[in-house]
């Protein structure tokens, strides 16, 4: 049975070309108003917060000489602060990026707002796009680019709405769309048209689709984790002291001959403010695995559907293309870091470092595949 493919419709596609610059430009706003937020959000609420921690790490001391008698002084037995044990310290989370501010939480309202508005676009022109040839608006690279952005921003939102606190997610989320669809649209645009042959099965519906939606949220996992990272530095330079006046005191300490110190020190004193803002080391962690733990069946789905569809286009299953290959390899490393995650000696910073390098295999098997290695995935197209 011969199908004909309908010619693509110019007047949808136009119309999804415009959506997708009107999304640009709305979450352009949005990413203002998020920098507006963190810019405008309480320092107040911030100092009452590493004021508390501080005191509560000053009472053993306090209680030790307080406790000396007769000349015997009693010591408390100091306590060992490990960075790569989860849970470890107990630090509650910060206020939030517009902390008790009413002008911040205007402006992150404001940027929520503006999310929406941007999403409802950009999923319209991702609509428009998929009605101008009557097929899944994924088919070459530009498509999935945009369509992932929409499913990324669609995780975000859904978090939201389920309460979950990831209000913080919403200025490196502006900044990963604007960049996907300036690179879509600048490097990996693609007239709309028909899809070669072997795409034309209704696997590009199962297989594709679970491909973004679990990168998606891996991204979100991925962003998670690099957040822990930062907020776990904060929190161990916190612990010992070395946070705002503690820390002036450190870098005046520091020998001018130990400049990547200083330099730390200096990064660490303008981006504190912010870090201390954010949920605590170990929320983030948890919620990092959590995202990364519940999409990995779907990955691993992702791959079978894959190796499926292989046989019915191409006649086998596996067949050591790149594409086939770091899907793979994405596939262990994520299976790495749940089992480094379970493993006493690897929670925490080295299980995260491997979470990140889990998503970098992603991404790289994305556009460094795609763009770089010739392969059965060639059609994607650039």
């Amino acid at each position: 049975m011969t199908s004909i493919a309908a010619a693509a419709n110019e007047n949808l596609a136009n119309t999804s070309n415009v959506l997708i610059y009107s999304a640009m430009a709305v979450y352009t706003l949005a990413f203002l108003a998020h920098i507006a937020e963190w810019v405008f959000g309480s320092r107040s609420a911030v100092g009452r917060t590493a004021a508390a921690i501080t005191v509560e790490a000053q009472a053993p001391a306090a209680a030790a000489k307080a406790a000396q008698g007769g000349g015997t002084a009693v010591l408390e037995r100091p306590k060992v602060v490990t960075r790569s044990a989860v849970g470890s310290r107990d630090i509650p989370d910060g206020p939030g990026a517009a902390g008790t501010s009413e002008k911040g939480d205007v402006y992150g309202r404001i940027a929520i707002s503006l999310t929406v508005l941007a999403f409802l676009l950009h999923a319209g022109a991702v609509l428009t796009r998929a009605l101008s040839v009557e097929r899944a608006p994924w088919g070459n690279m530009y498509e999935f680019s945009t369509t992932f952005g929409m499913v990324v921003v669609a995780v975000y939102l859904i978090l939201l709405v389920a309460k979950k606190n990831v209000r913080w997610l919403g200025l490196p989320l502006t900044t990963t769309i604007l960049l996907d669809l300036g690179l879509a649209l600048s490097v990996l645009y693609t007239d709309s048209d028909q899809l070669v042959p072997a795409l034309h099965s209704y696997w590009l519906w199962i297989h594709v689709s679970c491909a973004i939606l679990s990168g998606a949220a891996l991204w979100v996992g991925a962003c998670s984790t690099l957040m822990y990272l930062i907020r776990d530095g904060y929190e161990a330079r916190l612990v010992t002291g070395r946070t705002g006046a503690g820390l002036d005191r450190y870098l005046a300490e520091l020998p001018q001959d130990r400049k990547y110190a200083r330099l730390k020190a200096r990064i660490a004193r303008s981006t504190d403010n912010p870090v201390s803002r954010l949920p605590a080391a170990a929320t983030l962690d948890k919620f990092a695995y959590r995202i990364n733990a519940t999409v990995f069946p779907l990955w691993t789905f992702t791959i079978v559907a894959g190796a499926i569809w292989a046989e019915a286009a191409w006649g086998r299953y596996w067949g050591w293309d790149p594409k086939e290959v770091w899907s793979f390899i994405t596939w262990v490393a994520y299976a790495c870091y749940l089992h480094a995650r379970a493993t006493a000696g690897w929670k925490g910073r080295k299980a995260a470092y491997i979470a990140l390098a889990a998503f970098a295999c992603y991404i790289f098997n994305y556009y460094g595949v795609n763009i770089f290695v010739t392969g059965k995935h060639s059609y994607a197209g650039v």
